[in-house]
């Protein structure tokens, strides 16, 4: 009998499905080492070597293992391929090599789980890859330096129990300076003007030029002058241009793309997205999820194609095999993107709607890669308007697109369609037309976006900060901190916990938290990884100016002030201080400002200014689960039990006051 390791039952379940009797399928149910939690283990004077310990709670996981390996032939360590897996098939060949000598343990690795790649990987198996395995040490020990040595320094300058974390804390660092460049953004007039005019049939032109200058029309003032001129003017058509326009399918999905696609399509949050596309995986669904590449197997691009000519036809399908090359500097080219590991499974079939929903975005996404391009007829329409009182000339634009061949749009609906199109009359140049009426919108400049979780991704890939296997762990992280919350928009606002931790940070490591040495520390790490760089020289170049700057922060920092908002009542308890909002370790309360020579404290309870729909004696306020979430429940709970993820209130305005004790 030979033994086959895996991380989760839900693999090990999908691998025995095609494994015959010879194989015995077991998981790890995880990690088996890890840095202990207590101490730092990292030993820093030498070499930084780290003390990875049996994880207590798999200590029974790793008692079966070792009796199953006691009687098995071949041992194959199947754990997933990337460093983290890597480091995991290394912890559990030390675990079996202590217990049983002499052994033979193999690795193998594969990017589906079918019967074909594991057949496959276990016809090549390799020895342990200790490149990876250094490059994934190296991460846990740099993270491990930065978080068990800035976190004490910070219960001493800002307050007990915050963290920080080497790629979380530039997430915050992100969401901080947006929200500043908010706070300090002004709004600025202006003003859009349009005209409908009539050759054949009627039309809409937006104003875009005022002479030969772009139109630039900034106050009532200014648009009543234009408005007067457009309505004494001539109108003729200065020039129609007409062409067609093909667009190309987009790439297939990677880690970060399918995060941002879960959470702009689907609301999902990049834990929930991941969370699903594991067990996808896992099921043996979908190709491995943590991918940063747009490499696709030449086999599965054939059967793709053989799929789209049979169920769609021959015009819908490219004139030749399209693949996309992968933009990452970093991404592993032995990896794939993601895609559906058999183009005829229509359907995941697992059973739950969240699970057919990302693994048909998937498998759409894949199919689509190789279908021929979508057609568009577009067509632009210049009218020039002359001022009949002082010789003013105005340019005045109309554009239409109307898709004349849908292509991948088959598999991919969008919005502008025939019935969504601006479809624009036929008009000749030098065509006289009539002014029906023409009008003004007055418009203000909008401040910058806030970052949601698709558009954090997409900046902290731009930026090369994190992997795919750290963007959905970071988010999360960043939450439970209670450094940033999100609006009700699903838009990330940072807490006065967050401002203070970053101020603190930015203000005594801004080189740790750069972004450009951020991204440059992953840079080293795939470095590592590929063999070219040594991983313990790269963790002492950064120890020690970092224990440097430590200990001279520690000496001479000042303290760091939380903000609070203040409500705008007084302390009915000491009758002197104002009440104020602070956030604790179970989130936010509410405080004497006096604190703590008053001790006062009562419940923070956000209301939405609506009756409890199921008691009616209650009011509906805003709770958060454990990990953060939001939802809705009754203030006189426990007595009544009404809770609901989504609000009973469409518009809510959120009101804060104290509880009545």
């Amino acid at each position: 009998m030979n033994l086959i390791i895996v991380e989760s039952p839900t693999k090990a379940r999908t691998l025995s499905k095609f494994l015959g009797s010879d194989y015995d399928v077991e998981a790890t149910m995880g990690h088996v080492k890890d840095l202990p939690k207590s101490t730092l283990g990292v030993d820093v004077k030498h070499n930084f070597a780290p003390e990875f310990v049996e994880v207590p709670k798999r200590e029974q996981t790793i008692k079966d293992l070792k009796k199953k390996s006691a009687k098995a032939g071949i041992i194959y360590i199947a754990s997933d391929p990337d460093r983290e897996g890597e480091a995991i098939a290394s912890h559990v060949k030390e675990l079996l090599a202590d217990h049983r000598s002499p052994i033979t343990v193999h690795r193998i690795s594969f990017h589906e789980i079918t019967k074909e790649a594991v057949e496959d990987a276990l016809k090549h198996p390799r020895d342990i890859d200790r490149n990876l395995v250094d490059a994934q040490t190296a991460r846990r020990v740099l993270d491990r330096l930065v978080g068990y040595k800035l976190s004490p320094l910070l219960w001493k300058k800002v307050r007990r129990g915050l963290s920080a974390g080497r790629v979380q804390s530039v997430a915050v660092r992100l969401i901080v300076e947006k929200e500043r460049e908010i706070e300090k953004f002004k709004a600025e007039e202006y003003w859009e003007i349009f005209s409908t005019v009539k050759g054949k049939s009627e039309f809409t032109v937006q104003l875009i030029k005022i002479g030969d200058k772009k139109a630039e029309v900034n106050s009532k003032v200014e648009s009543d002058k234009v408005l007067a001129d457009l309505t004494k003017s001539d109108y003729k058509v200065a020039d129609v241009r007409k062409r067609q326009v093909t667009k190309s399918p987009y790439p297939p999905f990677t880690t970060s793309t399918m995060t941002q696609a879960g959470a702009r399509i689907f609301g999902w949050s990049s834990k929930k997205t991941m969370s699903i596309a594991q067990k996808l995986y896992e099921e043996g669904l979908i190709t491995y999820h943590r991918t940063d590449s747009l490499n696709m197997n030449s086999v599965a691009v054939g059967k793709a194609r053989d799929f789209i000519k049979k169920e769609y036809g021959e015009k819908y399908l490219s004139e030749k095999a399209r693949f996309y090359k992968t933009t990452s500097k970093v991404a592993q080219e032995a990896h794939e993107a993601i895609r559906p590991t058999n183009v005829n499974t229509r359907q995941a079939g697992v059973g739950e709607n969240d699970f057919e929903r990302l693994y048909e975005l998937i498998w759409r996404r894949f199919v689509a890669t190789q279908m021929a391009g979508t057609i568009y007829d577009e067509t632009t329409i210049d009218v020039e308007a002359k001022c009949l009182l002082h010789s003013t000339y105005y340019l005045l634009r109309a554009s239409g697109q109307i898709m004349k061949f849908d292509g991948w749009r088959k598999v991919i609906p969008g919005k502008l369609d025939a019935e969504g199109a601006v479809i624009l009359p036929e008009v000749s140049k030098s065509e006289r037309l009539d002014l029906i009426k023409t009008w003004a919108d007055q418009k203000f400049t909008q401040p910058p976006a806030r970052f949601n979780e698709a558009s954090l991704i997409k900046t902290l890939e731009k930026l090369g900060i994190g992997r795919p296997s750290t963007y959905a762990p970071t988010i999360s992280t960043i939450q439970i901190r209670q450094y940033v919350e999100k609006n009700d928009s699903k838009q990330f606002i940072p807490t006065t916990i967050g401002v203070a931790v970053n101020d603190f940070l930015m203000a005594n490591f801004a080189d740790t938290f750069d972004y450009q040495f951020t991204a440059g520390m992953e840079n080293r790490l795939d470095e590592i990884a590929n063999g070219k760089l040594k991983w313990a020289k790269e963790i002492s170049d950064f120890w020690k100016p970092f224990d440097k700057k430590l200990i001279d922060v520690e000496k001479n920092s000042k303290r760091v002030k939380i903000e609070v908002e203040k409500l705008g009542k007084a302390c009915p308890e000491c009758k002197k201080g104002e009440l104020v909002i602070r956030t604790g370790r179970f989130g936010k309360f509410i405080s004497c400002l006096r604190f703590p020579d008053c001790k006062y404290t009562d419940k923070y309870l956000e209301k939405i200014g609506l009756a409890c729909p199921e008691c009616k004696k209650g009011e509906v306020i805003v709770k958060k689960t454990g990990k953060g979430r939001k939802f809705f429940g009754c203030s006189r709970y426990p007595e009544c039990k009404y809770a609901s993820w989504r609000s009973p209130k469409k518009e809510e305005t959120p009101t804060v006051e104290p509880s009545s004790k």
